[in-house]
């Protein structure tokens, strides 16, 4: 792949969630989500999708719209943590611990901050499915990226977080081995099992 389709990627995937959080309907929001990403993988050529599942690719295994795992919550403060992530070809990129997203029913995630250059805020969540066949990816699944757009926030409030599990995607790594993805880190390890979203290695 190009620079260029690398960034017609992004492009497309920001337009994506703009359109999502314009759109107050829950479920057609949901629903163009799907859509989207699921034309993204099957057609653009910076698909994470291996050339050989492309020909067979019919969808992402993505769950219905579930309106009790959207949670707005405040971010609470927690004790500084770091971790570094190494990547093949970007070298160490830092997160730092900002504070704790505590979600009723499911439990405390940390919340991440990329301290290099593009910021952004970073939380990933692995449940108690990932150690199931047929459930949600090993490594865990993103829940908000927000320097690659992912990020259900709208302009409002500071330290509060919407995060809304129905929007829990795999991260690239989970189809390409080639690429480098953070996982979640124990922080952001929850025992529950967390239904929604997009599941891995198997129909929705």
């Amino acid at each position: 792949m190009t620079a260029f389709e690398v960034a017609d990627w992004r492009r497309r995937v920001f337009a994506m969630y703009e359109a999502v959080r314009a759109e107050k309907d829950l479920y057609a929001a949901h629903d163009l989500w799907r859509r989207t990403r699921d034309e993204l993988f099957a057609s653009h050529p910076s698909t994470p999708l291996l050339p050989e599942d492309i020909a067979d690719f019919t969808g992402l295994p993505t769950r219905p719209y579930d309106p009790a795992w959207r949670f707005e919550v405040e971010l609470t403060p927690a004790e500084p943590a770091h971790f570094d992530f190494e990547t093949g070809t970007d070298g160490i990129v830092p997160f730092e611990r900002i504070g704790i997203a505590e979600v009723p029913g499911v439990g405390s995630l940390d919340v991440w901050r990329l301290t290099t250059y593009g910021g952004g805020i970073f939380i990933p969540v692995k449940d108690a499915l990932s150690r199931v066949p047929g459930g949600t990816y090993g490594g865990g699944r993103y829940l908000v990226d927000s320097i690659k757009g992912a990020n259900l926030n709208e302009d409002g409030t500071p330290n509060t977080l919407v995060l809304d599990f129905n929007f829990a995607y795999n991260p690239s790594c989970a189809y390409d081995p080639e690429w480098a993805c953070p996982l979640a880190q124990p922080g952001n390890t929850v025992a529950v099992e967390i239904p929604v979203g997009e599941r891995y290695g198997t129909a929705a």
